[in-house]
This record gives C-alpha cells, sequence and structure tokens, in this order.
C-alpha cells in the first residue's frame, strides 16, 4: 500500500517499477549495476477519484504521456532502494498537489478613507514637484 494522505492510497499492483542502470559518470559500477528506478504510474487504471485523475491529466506536466500514464526516473542516489524511496516521495507529492485547491480571491474595495489618503498624498507629491521649478526674481 502506498499513502498518499490521510484518506488516499494506492495498491502496489497500480505502480510498476523496473531497475534500469543510472546515466552519467560513475565509474565501472554505473554499467554493471542498475542503480536507478523506473516508476510508471498509468492514471486512468488507478483507484483514485475521478476528480483528482481529471486535474493529473489536465496537469501541464511533461512526465504524462499521451497515453495518461506517468512516467517518473529516479537516479539521483547511489543505491537502488533509495531511489526507489525517492520515486515514490515524488509520485506522493505529484498526486497531493492535484488535490490541493486554491481558494477563491474575494474581490474587496478600498475604504473611503484609504481612497481620501491616497488622494491626499497624490496632490502633496505633486505640491514638492511644483517647488522643483525654475525660480522666477
Amino acid at each position: 500500500m502506498i499513502f498518499i494522505s490521510s484518506n488516499i492510497s494506492l495498491n502496489d499492483s497500480e505502480v510498476e517499477i523496473s531497475a534500469i542502470r543510472a546515466q552519467g559518470a560513475g565509474g565501472q559500477n554505473v554499467n554493471k549495476v542498475s542503480s536507478a528506478i523506473h516508476l510508471r504510474f498509468d492514471i486512468h487504471a488507478s483507484s483514485l477519484s475521478d476528480v483528482i485523475k481529471q486535474r493529473l491529466l489536465d496537469s501541464k506536466d511533461s512526465r504524462i504521456t499521451k497515453e495518461g500514464v506517468f512516467v517518473l526516473k529516479a537516479q539521483q542516489f547511489r543505491t537502488q532502494e533509495r531511489n526507489k524511496i525517492d520515486a515514490f516521495e515524488r509520485l506522493q507529492s505529484f498526486i497531493t498537489k492535484a488535490t490541493y485547491v486554491n481558494k477563491t480571491r474575494q474581490p474587496t474595495k478600498p475604504s473611503r478613507n484609504a481612497k481620501r489618503k491616497r488622494v491626499d498624498a497624490k496632490t502633496q507629491r505633486g505640491k514638492t514637484k511644483v517647488l522643483r521649478g525654475k525660480v522666477d526674481f
């Protein structure tokens, strides 16, 4: 079981994990050890609610394929176990972001006193600028 939040969890069968060789420098060890993790999560076939599925699919994330599969490659750490933990954490944060709903903005109006103070400040500033002009003797 993969726990996303207190009320959202995924079965292990919904996430496909495979070990692959990591990219980049690493000497002889990188050529013979599969320490990177390739995680695939099919959004359409998951047990998430339809609302969360739609939010995940609507996100502009480049890791989502046209078929609706979330593909993640974790290769930051040296060990396969740590990369697997990192992949699950990144999947968890990806799904958690989709569950968050921004509060709607309530439009407000400035008070009468705030409008008066703004106009007074503008007139005071204008008087200061007028005084900077050329002096007539």
